[in-house]
């Protein structure tokens, strides 16, 4: 704690938080680039929301519109154009026809493995630069703060707005 304003001393260099998105941007960009490498060419980032949310169980547009942010219209939007390419399917719903659930798809489960292969491959980079205790370490500590900060858990992966 910085004496003179009773807070803690941020030391020199960047904020974390300005660290922690460079980051994190540089993790997303180099995934994407990966990903049209391997003929990925019509992913967006905003796919891997609804597709984590949809491998966790069916979703209903409400939910993903919660998830996003976002309207309803836009959320229903995303899933259908995601529908057409093929990464979600949708079904009927059980007590309501209203309400039907969108479900991951094969091809959108193979795109997840391909983006986990490719985290991987970044993640070993990393530990190449600041080593493989200072990558797990890294990630104790964040997974810790982050759990800190949200009642012990870890919660859904969102976009920033």
């Amino acid at each position: 704690v910085h004496p003179a304003v009773g807070r803690v001393s941020t030391g020199s260099g960047p904020p974390l938080a300005r660290l922690l998105a460079m980051a994190y941007r540089s993790l997303i960009d180099d995934l994407h680039l990966r990903l049209h490498d391997r003929g990925w060419h019509d992913v967006r980032p905003a796919f891997g929301f609804l597709l984590l949310a949809a491998r966790a169980g069916p979703v209903t547009v409400g939910d993903l519109a919660e998830l996003l942010g976002v309207t309803k219209q836009a959320a229903s939007k995303l899933a259908a154009t995601m529908e057409a390419a093929g990464y979600l399917t949708q079904g009927t719903g059980e007590h309501d026809n209203r309400r039907r659930p969108f479900r991951l798809s094969a091809r959108g489960a193979e795109l997840l493995r391909d983006v986990e292969e490719i985290y991987d491959e970044l993640e070993r980079g990393w530990a190449s630069t600041i080593g493989e205790r200072g990558l797990q370490r890294l990630r104790q500590d964040l997974e810790s703060a982050v759990k800190a900060a949200n009642g012990g858990t870890l919660p859904p992966v969102r976009p920033t707005l």
